[in-house]
């Protein structure tokens, strides 16, 4: 099955601040399903690239990459700004960052550590900033909190559904 380009997808908006938990563990969850995802592939599959695209250790790179957009957002929100920063979409540093050789321990602990940041200061949201809002610069859709935590799980999802099927091809190739 084909999943949809990142750059195609459209998001909900989530209307109910109650989601906001759940979000967060999902959020937190996901440096622990990237390990169980990559961390006993041999080293060959975590480079293998398919089609120009990313290889695992570059999308595994990648989620690392975003985290301090999502943190600066997460600040935009909180201090109600009308537009929430923009991302570089061209993804320079991930394209520039060589995660294929920076080892895959470091690369799990960077995100690890960096998504830790995410979730703690997630944590600390106070209930009066969950109704600010701001502009979302490529989608030009005004986003909550909770709307943000959900893009950034569903961002994590699209990512790790890729190193899924990253490494089915490699199989497949292999």
């Amino acid at each position: 099955m084909k999943r949809t380009p990142w750059f195609e997808r459209t998001f909900p908006l989530i209307g109910d601040n109650g989601w906001l938990p759940s979000i967060i563990e999902r959020l937190a969850g996901t440096p622990l399903r990237l390990e169980a995802l990559i961390s006993l592939q041999e080293p060959a599959a975590l480079v293998f690239r398919r089609n120009d695209k990313w290889s695992v250790k570059e999308e595994a790179g990648h989620l690392s990459d975003l985290e301090p957009l999502w943190l600066g957002r997460l600040e935009d929100l909180i201090n109600g700004s009308p537009e929430l920063r923009a991302a570089d979409l061209t993804n320079r540093q991930t394209h520039t960052a060589d995660h294929n050789t920076t080892a895959t321990e470091v690369l799990l602990q960077r995100f690890r550590e960096r998504r830790q940041q995410l979730v703690d200061r997630l944590f600390q949201v106070e209930d009066v900033h969950l109704t600010n809002q701001a502009l979302h610069p490529r989608l030009h859709t005004p986003m909550r909190i909770v709307d943000l935590a959900y893009f950034v799980a569903e961002h994590d999802d699209h990512h790790l559904a890729g190193i899924r099927e990253n490494l089915r091809k490699y199989r497949e190739a292999g």
